[in-house]
């Protein structure tokens, strides 16, 4: 049996006196999109960045592909890639310099590198985009640039704070298909999200957090047999789960 790609024990993260993550524990297989959603402030942000190692939990444990990223924070780092909710770059790079960029931070031999940008940046149809200056990139082409600086060095864990913000529907799409595809080859996936469209087409796992506790965690119908509101969709059952 494998082990998990992610898994949180009892993760807890204050800031002075507010707790904004509590007691969360957590098991993301490889394969598995698992999407975590809740009201405002409930914590999603704050767990994602805390995996991510821009912020350090409290207390409790983090496994990234079984290394704990407190005892392992660069070769935990290596096997995850992360888009943020506000996708931020060098402004004067490129979008292809910054892709590169990205690569070398990896390790990546030249030409896997260079093979891998090509690719990516043909997904999108970003060629001729990506030569010019991140900082004049629109909304969605900068968040597009950001979730393939993600999957550029061909991590196993992707973390994932509102990934179709910005996107047109057309990129939207391209990017279902992308994480689809990487989850399919064996790659795990925590996505946050306020749009439960998304969350209901994509994940097979969600867990609801409130207030910094996962007060629910299931498949959709597991969670619409919780809410005990008969026939309905994602947003009936986490209106009627987090009332």
């Amino acid at each position: 049996m494998s082990e998990p790609a992610l898994l949180l024990k009892k993760v807890t993260k204050k800031f002075r006196t507010v707790t904004a993550v509590r007691d969360l524990s957590l098991e993301i297989m490889p394969g598995e999109i698992y999407g975590l959603i809740g009201p405002n402030g409930s914590g999603k942000t704050t767990t994602i960045k805390t995996i991510a190692g821009l912020y350090r939990q409290t207390k409790g444990t983090i496994e990234v592909n079984g290394l704990d990223v407190i005892r392992h924070p660069t070769r935990s780092k290596r096997g995850l890639g992360y888009i943020p909710d506000d996708p931020q770059a060098y402004d004067r790079l490129s979008g292809r310099e910054f892709l590169e960029f990205v690569g070398q931070i990896f390790g990546m031999e030249r030409g896997r590198r260079d093979e891998r940008v090509a690719m990516l940046l043909d997904r999108y149809g970003l060629k001729d985009v990506a030569e010019g200056a991140f900082g004049q990139y629109s909304r969605g082409n900068r968040q597009k640039i950001s979730i393939l600086a993600a999957l550029l060095h061909e991590p196993k864990l992707l973390l994932i704070d509102e990934p179709m913000i910005g996107l047109d529907p057309q990129s939207a799409r391209i990017t279902k298909e992308m994480l689809r595809e990487f989850a399919s080859a064996g790659g795990a996936i925590l996505l946050s999200t306020h749009t439960l469209a998304v969350a209901e087409e994509l994940c097979g796992r969600l867990g609801i957090l409130k207030e910094g506790q996962l007060i629910e965690e299931g498949t959709v119908a597991e969670l619409g047999r919780r809410a005990n509101v008969g026939h309905g969709s994602l947003e009936d059952y986490y209106l009627a789960l987090t009332a």
